[in-house]
């Protein structure tokens, strides 16, 4: 199976290579009555910092489970290895939320919501009339895709106003570098990589300017077949996820430091990245899946999916959302 580098996968951008293995387990024969679960993450700091904390801190113990932990390069993989039978639980971006949206897969917890994006173009082009008819680099269903779509919408401008150059995310980084397209659209901290050796490039949108009605959540999924047919290990997994979110709430900073050492690479991408956040308690990820707040979250991605073109009939959230799971 080819596997691109897709959402996130800025390690590879920077040159980095991950000192943990691929695969990692957890278990010992001391927690022999621990059930094992297989849970895929992407290396970077929303997708690893839950499970970095949850391994440091003893929370996957705590609550009974005995990981197997696969790293993936994004969303759609770890979604596809779901539907194969090859994971267990998984961790998409907001690009990779149209998936359980068809029905591929159940979110059981929301993640972060990521402000991290930006439309970034060459010196001499200030906004997005100026990069009508130019070329925009763009890895294909991620966020920095969405970005780039409100943008242009913003603007009064279409898709086809510009010159779309579909790319993985290290691609955009050296094309850009090299002033081989004239914008796109990515994220932080790879933005920070390319400022390296274009530091006049210009931010020219940013997802905070359409925060809060089009928010960018990430969030945690489960098979399909485990979600209907073992609520108790998608309890023990939402507990996870709640104690280790709510130490991340707590401490930023350490959590940074922590899914530093997890993945084996330098702090300073991952703090750029985590600076580029909003973080909130389990609590107050409960509230907002009780009052509505994050169904509004789910339903305002759904319509710019079908605006995009990757859905026509997207399900409600709450047939896809286990809120009731996580608010309980």
């Amino acid at each position: 199976m080819k596997i691109k580098l897709t959402r996130r996968g800025f390690l590879a951008a920077t040159g980095s290579a991950l000192a943990a293995p691929a695969v990692l387990s957890l278990g010992s024969p001391a927690r022999a009555q621990a059930k094992p679960v297989r849970v895929g993450y992407i290396a970077d700091y929303f997708g690893t910092s839950l499970t970095a904390v949850a391994s440091d801190q003893g929370l996957w113990a705590k609550h009974g489970l005995e990981p197997e932990l696969k790293v993936f390069t994004n969303g759609p993989i770890q979604v596809q290895a779901l539907g194969a039978g090859s994971l267990d639980f998984g961790y998409v971006g907001p690009g990779a939320l149209w998936l359980p949206a068809s029905g591929k897969a159940k979110i059981v917890a929301m993640n972060a919501l990521g402000l991290s994006d930006r439309v970034i173009a060459q010196a001499g082009f200030n906004s997005m009339a100026d990069l009508k008819g130019k070329k925009v680099g763009v890895p294909e269903s991620t966020s920095g895709d969405m970005l780039l779509r409100l943008a242009l919408a913003k603007a009064g401008m279409q898709l086809s106003d510009v010159e779309v150059v579909k790319m993985d995310p290290s691609t955009v980084v050296s094309a850009f570098a090299s002033k081989q397209i004239d914008g796109a659209g990515i994220w932080y901290p790879l933005v920070g990589v390319i400022k390296k050796t274009v530091p006049d490039l210009v931010e020219v949108a940013q997802s905070a300017d359409f925060f809060p009605a089009n928010s960018f959540p990430s969030a945690f999924v489960a098979r399909n077949e485990v979600a209907a047919e073992d609520q108790d290990t998608v309890r023990k997994m939402i507990a996870v996820l709640k104690d280790a979110n709510d130490f991340r709430a707590a401490d930023v900073p350490r959590s940074v430091d922590i899914t530093a050492k997890f993945l084996g690479v330098p702090a300073d991408p991952l703090v750029t990245e985590s600076k580029n956040g909003k973080y909130l308690t389990s609590a107050e990820l409960a509230a907002a899946t009780k009052d509505g707040t994050v169904a509004g979250w789910l339903k305002g991605l759904n319509e710019q999916f079908v605006a995009f073109g990757k859905l026509k009939d997207p399900l409600d959230p709450k047939d896809y959302y286990l809120g009731d799971l996580y608010a309980g």
